[in-house]
């Protein structure tokens, strides 16, 4: 009987997995609906738990407002922090502010300046993620967590395996990032993990216009289209 019943569970389980199908495909339709229209956006990455006062919240203000100035929307994950920044920074500056929001257990709550027609939720992180990668010319990561992490890493690794188009990736804060950057110069690439040439698509950066001379540089000479 309990051979049975544990037959039973999976094939519930199984059944379950098979109709999720329907609500990721759901996802990705209108998220590739929406974010097509948008045109040429940078998004900006960074700790929702970073507060107003914060330099950091700050510059992410500024630099939202100077991409926009650049002709680019920008593209945040929506919630507080420094996405509430680049959101506001795009916003006060008359620029297309996209927020895609994700159902979290803390921190993430949607913040005021994202436009209206430009706000979606996600229940799945991978459906989100190929949103930023596919309708991004450029990631622009200020100090943050785990999930900035995630997103940093995942990007590079796109790029580096040829999976998508090169684009600008920047950290900012030298303070934050530096040491990260010496253990993947030393560790990494002295033991053989990378090659020197993949260091080449990462920039490191402190001041909002350093952040706008990359993007602009790197478009001299390429177009603005989806990343795949």
């Amino acid at each position: 009987m309990q051979d049975e019943a544990k037959t039973k569970g999976w094939n519930a389980i199984k059944t379950n997995d098979s109709w999720a199908i329907f609500k990721i495909m759901g996802e990705f339709v209108n998220g590739y609906e929406k974010l097509s229209r948008i045109g040429p956006c940078v998004s900006i990455f960074g700790s929702a738990r970073t507060k107003p006062d914060h330099k950091y919240y700050k510059l992410a203000v500024e630099m939202a407002s100077k991409i926009v100035d650049q002709g680019y929307g920008v593209i945040t994950g929506g919630g507080p922090g420094i996405m509430e920044a680049g959101n506001k920074g795009a916003h006060m500056a008359g620029g297309t502010s996209v927020g895609l929001n994700i159902d979290l257990p803390f921190e993430q709550h949607d913040n005021p300046y994202i436009d209206n027609d430009k706000s979606l939720d996600f229940d799945y992180f991978f459906v989100r993620k190929v949103m930023f990668v596919k309708y991004s010319q450029g990631f622009v990561v200020m100090p943050g967590g785990f999930g900035t992490l995630d997103e940093l890493f995942e990007a590079i690794t796109l790029i580096q395996t040829h999976k998508i188009e090169t684009f600008p990736i920047i950290l900012v804060g030298t303070e934050f990032w530096g040491g990260l950057m010496d253990w993947v110069k030393t560790t990494l690439l002295d033991a053989g993990n990378i090659s020197a040439k993949d260091l080449d698509l990462i920039h490191l950066v402190d001041t909002a216009d350093e952040v706008i001379t990359i993007l602009n540089d790197f478009y001299k000479d390429y177009g603005f289209s989806p990343n795949f």
